[in-house]
C-alpha cells in the first residue's frame, strides 16, 4: 500500500512541534481543577498530543491523515464527558464537520497515490512526481485538501463547529483546540503546496479572499459578543485570516510570517483561555458586563490578561505585531488593497479588546466581587511560560528587524 511510518522534523514543523508541546504542558498544568475520572482524562489528554504531535511529524501523506484523524476520537471524549451544559450538540457538530471534511481528502490522498508512478505516499517522493501531472488533475485533487484544511482552520464557512466546541470545553481543551488544532489546517495547506504548486497558484486568489473574509467576519463577530470565551474563540477566526493571506502571497515573507502567526497565535490564544478559565472559576460567570473594575481586586490577574490582550490585538513589541507585520509585507507585493483590506479587520480587533479591557478592568468596581481571589503562585507559574515567551519572542524578532 505504499504505507511507511516515515517521520521527520523540518524547518516548517519544528515551530509547531514545539509550540504543541508547550501548550501540552501548559494546558496539563491548568488541568488541577479536573477531579471526575482523572486518569481518564490524562489518558484522553495525552492521546490527544500524541495525534497532534504525529500531524506536524509524519512525512507519509498516509500516516498524515491518520494523525489527522485520530484527533477526533480524544477531542470526542474530553468534550463528551468533561465538557459543558450542550457537550453533545458540540461534540457532534464538531464531528461531522471535521469528519465530512477529511473524507474529501482522503479521497485526494488515494488520487495522488493512483497518479504517482512509484505509488507511494512519502511527501519528498511525491514531490518529484508532479512536474507530470497536469493542471487540472492538481486542481481536482488539490480541492478535496482545501476542504478538509478549511474546516480545521477554520475558514469561512467552515468555523460552525468553532464557538461551540470552545464554549463547551473544558479550559485545557479549549487552549490546545485554539492554540494546536486550528494550525493542524493551516500547516496541512503549507505542505500541500509542495505537492501542488500549479494548483495551489490557481487557489492563491481563493486562500486570499477567505483569509479577508475570516479577518473581517472573525473581528465582528468577536465585538458582538459579551461572554469573553465566545470573544475569544470568535477573534481566532479573524488571526488565522492573517495565516490564509500569508499563505495566499507564495512567497518567503508571506510564508515565514504565516508560521510566525500560528505559533504567536497559539502562544496569545493559550494564555488567553487560561485567564478566562481562571475568571470563570473564581466567579462561574464570562459575562463582561458583569464585571468593572477589577484591577482594583485582583492587580496580578488583570495586569496578565491585559497584556494578553495588547498581544492579542498586536500592539508593538509584543509576539503578534511582528508576525503580522511579515504577512502584510508578503501580500504588499501582489496588492497595496490587500493590506489596507487587511488592516480594516486589525481596527475592528483594537476596538473589541479596548472593550473588554474596559468592561472587565477599569470604571467602577462590582461589590459582588469583593471577596474575589487573586492568582496563587501555582497559577502564575502555569502561565508564566507563554507570557515570558509572548514578550521574549516578541522583542528578540523586533531586535532582528
Amino acid at each position: 500500500m505504499g504505507l511507511k511510518y516515515y517521520i521527520g522534523v523540518d524547518g516548517l514543523s519544528l515551530p509547531l512541534l514545539l509550540l504543541t508541546t508547550l501548550i501540552s504542558f501548559v494546558a496539563l498544568l491548568a488541568s488541577n481543577n479536573i477531579i471526575e475520572r482523572v486518569k481518564e482524562y490524562y489518558c484522553w489528554f495525552l492521546l490527544l498530543q500524541f495525534s497532534m504531535m504525529g500531524v506536524f511529524i509524519a512525512q507519509n501523506w498516509l500516516l498524515f491523515y491518520m494523525f489527522f484523524e485520530f484527533t477526533l476520537i480524544p477531542i470526542y471524549f474530553l468534550i463528551g464527558i468533561w465538557g459543558g451544559r450542550k457537550r453533545a450538540e458540540a461534540t457532534t457538530t464538531i464531528f461531522l464537520y471535521t469528519l465530512a471534511g477529511s473524507m474529501l481528502m482522503l479521497l485526494s490522498i488515494i488520487a495522488v497515490f493512483i497518479n504517482s508512478s512509484v505509488h507511494s505516499f512519502d511527501m519528498d517522493i511525491l514531490a518529484l512526481q508532479n512536474v507530470n501531472w497536469s493542471s487540472t488533475l492538481q486542481i481536482i485533487i488539490f480541492s478535496g485538501f482545501l476542504v478538509g484544511f478549511a474546516v480545521k482552520i477554520p475558514a469561512f464557512p467552515f468555523h460552525g463547529w468553532l464557538n461551540l466546541a470552545h464554549v463547551e470545553a473544558s479550559t485545557p481543551l479549549s487552549m490546545l483546540l485554539s492554540g494546536v488544532l486550528l494550525k493542524m489546517g493551516a500547516y496541512g495547506l503549507m505542505r500541500v503546496s509542495q505537492l501542488l504548486p500549479i494548483a495551489m497558484e490557481w487557489f492563491a486568489y481563493l486562500l486570499l479572499v477567505l483569509g479577508f473574509i475570516n479577518i473581517i467576519y472573525g473581528a465582528v463577530l468577536a465585538w458582538r459578543q459579551t461572554d469573553l470565551k465566545s470573544m475569544v474563540a470568535f477573534s481566532s477566526i479573524s488571526h488565522m485570516g492573517f495565516v490564509l493571506i500569508g499563505i495566499s502571497g507564495l512567497n518567503s515573507i508571506g510564508f515565514t510570517g504565516a508560521t510566525m502567526q500560528m505559533v504567536a497565535h497559539g502562544i496569545i490564544t493559550g494564555a488567553l483561555f487560561y485567564m478566562v478559565g481562571l475568571i470563570y472559576h473564581r466567579t462561574d460567570n464570562r459575562d463582561m458586563n458583569n464585571f468593572g473594575g477589577l484591577t482594583h481586586k485582583i492587580p496580578v490577574y488583570s495586569s496578565l490578561t491585559m497584556l494578553t490582550l495588547f498581544a492579542s490585538m498586536g500592539l508593538p513589541g509584543l509576539v503578534g505585531f511582528i508576525a503580522e507585520f511579515h504577512i502584510l509585507m508578503g501580500v504588499l507585493e501582489n496588492s497595496g488593497l490587500a493590506v489596507i483590506l487587511a488592516s480594516t479587520g486589525i481596527i475592528i480587533g483594537v476596538s473589541y479588546t479596548l472593550r473588554a479591557i474596559n468592561k472587565i478592568f477599569m470604571g467602577s468596581s462590582n461589590s459582588k466581587w469583593n471577596g474575589i481571589a487573586d492568582m496563587n503562585r501555582y497559577e502564575v507559574f502555569a502561565v508564566a511560560p507563554l507570557v515570558i515567551l509572548m514578550v521574549g519572542l516578541g522583542l528578540h524578532f523586533h531586535s532582528l528587524h
